[in-house]
């Protein structure tokens, strides 16, 4: 079957996984935030793997907006939607102001203006007094939905983030495939070339860049929801170190490469601990038990282990291998060019 054939297929049975998952199982506020960072992912890949813009202070965005939502909801009494939308739109605020200091620079340079930039608001929400300080932004209420639907149960709030982050990676999708989105990808494989064909490629990735923010924002502002928090490492530098991991691991320049590289790092992140004792128990190896005290470690391994064996990530790979069994031959960075 053809890759364009297969990937609706995957993303239906994704998409019907994740409407029964809260019946299978699973626990919605675990899930409703590997949502988050999926989203979050998925924004940071529009700008690395489609603009060829490496950020290291998208944690800017995310814990940014994360701060808005929560200050809004909770001091001001705002709905929910409201309450998304103001801190979507202060993600994309911030990426405007970032992006128009940073664009003009290339490379690593580019890179450490936004890192330097994003250290700037984590000690802003630092000191600042409405941000809780090292406590964080507690006890952000939920709140109803248009003044009408609680979201107090887990189940209603699972469905309606479920309903967000579809919404939103539809847009993605969409712009990936509009001119504006293969302008994007022409400034990434030759930016040279597009400025010579009349296209003013500054213009171009600052819109990038802020849509971007707007994603990652949105991103942080329904993590605040769900969790009813906001605190310093939504902004920290190791939230960016995060994200880029996620989509290097997923695969650099795929739709769905992010999706799935946040999961394994959530995952292991998050259940560690409990495959380290499984482990133990089948092994009797005792070391195996101190696994969930060595996150950062197992997770660098794993990194270590993908630049080394899965130079495209892991759906990078899958797709260069599916093209080289048609024929197709593959190229570096998803086989065909297409994304998926």
């Amino acid at each position: 079957m053809n890759l364009k054939n297969i990937a609706p297929i995957g993303y239906g049975l994704l998409l019907l996984g994740l409407i029964a998952a809260p019946f299978l199982g699973a626990y919605p506020v675990f899930v409703m935030k590997l949502m988050c960072f999926a989203l979050f992912a998925s924004a940071f890949n529009l700008l690395l793997g489609f603009t060829g813009l490496l950020s290291f202070g998208h944690a800017a965005f995310l814990g940014g907006a994360a701060y808005v939502t929560g200050h809004a909801i909770k001091v001001w009494g705002l709905t929910p939607e409201v309450g998304l939308l103001l801190g979507t739109a202060g993600g994309a605020l911030l990426g405007l102001l970032f992006g128009w200091l940073a664009i003009r620079r290339q490379g690593i340079y580019f890179s450490m203006i936004t890192l330097a930039l994003a250290q700037m608001l984590f000690f802003a929400c630092l000191q600042a007094p409405f941000t809780g300080g090292e406590d964080g932004l507690q006890g952000v209420p939920r709140g109803k939905l248009f003044g009408l639907i609680s979201l107090q149960s887990d189940l209603v709030m699972y469905y309606v983030a479920l309903v967000i982050v579809v919404l939103a990676f539809l847009v993605i999708v969409r712009t990936i495939h509009s001119p504006f989105g293969q302008v994007l990808k022409g400034i990434k494989e030759n930016e040279p070339r597009a400025i010579s064909l009349g296209y003013d490629t500054h213009r171009f990735k600052l819109l990038a860049f802020v849509l971007s923010a707007a994603l990652a924002g949105l991103a942080g502002s329904l993590k605040t929801l769900v969790l009813g928090f906001a605190t310093l490492s939504d902004v920290h530098w190791t939230a960016s170190g995060q994200v880029i991991l996620m989509t290097l691991v997923g695969g650099l320049g795929t739709l769905s490469g992010p999706l799935i590289g946040s999961a394994v790092v959530v995952l292991l992140e998050n259940k560690i601990g409990e495959f380290g004792n499984l482990l133990a128990a089948l092994t009797s190896v005792e070391w195996f038990k101190t696994l969930g005290e060595s996150v950062t470690m197992v997770t660098g391994l794993i990194f270590v282990i993908c630049v080394l064996a899965f130079r495209r990530g892991i759906m990078g790979e899958i797709i260069a291998w599916m093209d080289r069994r048609r024929g197709g031959g593959g190229k570096a960075g998803g086989g065909t060019g297409t994304p998926h």
